[in-house]
């Protein structure tokens, strides 16, 4: 080949490289950052990509995305979201409350946040308020926490025997246990029952808190590593007779007793279309922090009668759903 042909081949190459370089940039990508493994969140991420193709988006089609998932071992958070950045994500979407979701507030002040299930975002220092946000960060909170009064009542109601009952949580989430504690505790004084404090981080700690339960009946948290682990929870609360509520539905189809709290699929559909608003030019400040609407009671009636529990007509009158 003669060297000015060389010269001319070797042009086109560098522009044809820059024109697909400019090609890949001109499709937005959105980085998600799990605290827990994608399979437990199947059905909420494809709600979310619901919402997101309401809006005009679809993954391989005019969008691309990237994944890192922690697994669980929340300290593994900060160095996923500070690779999200590096790769210049144009979004990032947090999956599991409030670990993910400060990991990438710390990572980044510039690429819009929109975590997708926070307890208190005010309160832990992650939005200025919910009508406002001010900053980089919207989403939505699903209140889980505040729901857990409710959560104590039912369960009270469904083993009225019980002078005690458990919580267990996940101290791996500290800003969140730290909450989630205290609103269990005041639950509790208005009830008039005594509350046992269990923690675990692992899975054999999981076990562990099951073996040394001694209280008439278990809430469980609202813990992204919890919810990853639902047929460990409905195992060992069936092998060891527990009544245990839990706060998202999924747990109550696995099996679980009861479970009360919002329906998170509607707000990961609408997480899809806040995050389809921004890539079209929409700022997070200026797109307030929603709350959910729809809230769910879900109870599983052939568990009740494995575990010999009558279900209350007060509760069998609530319930959404009965699972039989």
């Amino acid at each position: 080949m003669k060297r000015r042909d060389f010269i001319l081949l070797l042009a086109g190459a560098m522009i044809a490289a820059r024109a697909l370089r400019a090609q890949q940039k001109a499709m937005p990508v959105i980085g998600w950052l799990g605290a827990a493994s994608p399979g437990p969140v199947a059905k909420f991420t494809a709600a979310f990509r619901q919402g997101l193709s309401e809006m005009g988006f679809v993954e391989g089609q005019n969008i691309g995305g990237e994944y890192r998932w922690a697994e669980g071992h929340y300290d593994r958070l900060p160095v996923l979201a500070a690779d999200l950045v590096s790769r210049g994500v144009d979004v990032i979407v947090t999956i599991g409350g409030i670990p993910p979701t400060l990991a990438a507030k710390n990572a980044t002040s510039t690429i819009p946040i929109v975590f997708t299930s926070v307890g208190h975002p005010v309160e832990s220092g992650l939005v200025a308020s919910l009508a406002r946000p001010g900053g980089n960060l919207t989403g939505f909170s699903e209140l889980t926490i505040d729901l857990l009064p409710k959560r104590l009542e039912l369960i009270c109601e469904l083993v009225p025997q019980a002078t005690m009952i458990a919580l267990l949580v996940n101290p791996d989430n500290k800003v969140g246990t730290e909450y989630t504690i205290k609103t269990a505790q005041e639950g509790a004084r208005a009830k008039g029952i005594r509350l046992a404090i269990l923690t675990a981080t692992t899975e054999a700690e999981i076990d562990a808190a099951f073996e040394h339960l001694q209280a008439g009946g278990l809430l469980v948290n609202a813990d992204s590593f919890f919810n990853s682990r639902s047929a460990q929870f409905v195992a060992l609360a069936s092998h060891h007779r527990v009544p245990a509520i839990y706060a998202f539905r999924f747990f109550a189809a696995a099996g679980g007793l009861i479970s009360y709290g919002p329906d998170v699929n509607a707000l990961a559909r609408q997480a899809g279309i806040y995050v389809g608003r921004i890539l079209k030019g929409e700022m997070p400040a200026d797109l307030p922090v929603q709350q959910p609407t729809t809230f769910e009671l879900v109870v599983n009636l052939k568990t009740a009668q494995a575990l010999g529990l009558t279900l209350p007509p007060s509760i069998l009158a609530r319930a959404d759903e009965v699972i039989e």
